[in-house]
């Protein structure tokens, strides 16, 4: 009975001692370890982390049953744990930095300074790049041609630009399909466009890791999926042995687009920065006339 009491009045005295702050850290530790599950779920780290797991469960029980020189062995390992962990989780550890930098508070503002000024300009330049990607995608599908368009959005891809040629140029189908044609020296490799311009090809991709891809999809799909996973670009990929088109985004791959669909997935991702930037727009314009009926 005397252990229930003192059970309960701790129990009391943390309630008691609760302070907002506490609340604040619990929720901001829960947030994190959410987060960590989600990152590491359904890759290579959940094996590790299962790895970490036994051998820390060996060591306890080596401790216990008082097992000196395993124990002393496992220690010696832990204490280089830091820098194990940062070498075995390198992939992960980037690509939650890249996701944090994404989410930023300040991405938001950072995304619409990398656009000109006049709105309707970009908008009309994205617009005549998504009819050129799928007008030349339907003519790559007609000449059983494989294709490879990257389409950079807030993480900048100078690496990947850089081991390919800089074009630089204005979009048009027929220079979708002159570069994947399978004579032309820049075939072979993925295009990638930039603020509505064509402005590198050939580029090399990473490829995915993922062991749950199916057998069935080749290098270019992999290529895909594994730029998904390392930024958060938008892939199109053609087939050349069955002209299917599908699109990779945040490290998952969706197949069997048509024209339609394959249209409205890029202007859906493309075009709508410009239509909240065009909402705020008209959303000032309104403050002067309201002051002007004020002094009226």
């Amino acid at each position: 009975m005397n252990f229930i009491t003192n059970i309960w009045d701790i129990f009391l005295g943390l309630i008691m001692s609760f302070q907002v702050t506490d609340a604040l850290d619990v929720i901001l530790v829960s947030f994190i370890i959410y987060n960590a599950i989600k990152l590491v779920r359904e890759t290579r780290a959940e094996q590790l982390i299962k790895g970490l797991l036994i051998l820390c469960a060996v060591w306890a029980a080596a401790y216990y049953l008082q097992l000196h020189m395993v124990s002393n062995i496992l220690s010696y390992i832990f204490q280089f744990g830091v820098i194990a962990i940062i070498v075995l989780f390198q992939p992960e550890i980037r690509r939650a930095l890249e996701q944090l930098g994404r989410k930023g508070i300040g991405s938001k503002y950072w995304s619409l300074g990398n656009f000109s000024k006049d709105t309707e300009e970009d908008q009309k330049k994205y617009q005549i790049c998504i009819d050129a990607t799928v007008d030349g995608i339907l003519e790559l599908q007609r000449l059983k041609m494989g294709a490879l368009i990257v389409f950079e959005m807030q993480t900048k891809l100078g690496d990947i630009i850089g081991s390919g040629t800089v074009i630089n140029a204005e979009p048009s189908a027929q220079m979708i399909a002159n570069i994947f044609f399978n004579k032309a020296p820049l075939h072979d490799g993925a295009v990638v466009v930039r603020e509505g311009m064509i402005y590198a090809a050939g580029c090399i991709l990473p490829l995915t890791k993922s062991d749950k891809i199916s057998a069935n999809l080749g290098t270019r799909h992999r290529a895909a999926l594994g730029m998904s996973e390392v930024s958060d670009a938008a892939v199109v990929v053609v087939s050349e042995e069955t002209g299917q088109i599908s699109f990779a985004r945040k490290s998952v791959l969706a197949r069997n687009f048509t024209k339609d669909t394959l249209k409205n997935e890029l202007e859906k991702l493309l075009l709508s920065q410009f239509s909240n930037k065009t909402a705020g727009e008209k959303k000032s314009k309104k403050f002067p006339s309201i002051k002007r009926g004020k002094k009226k």
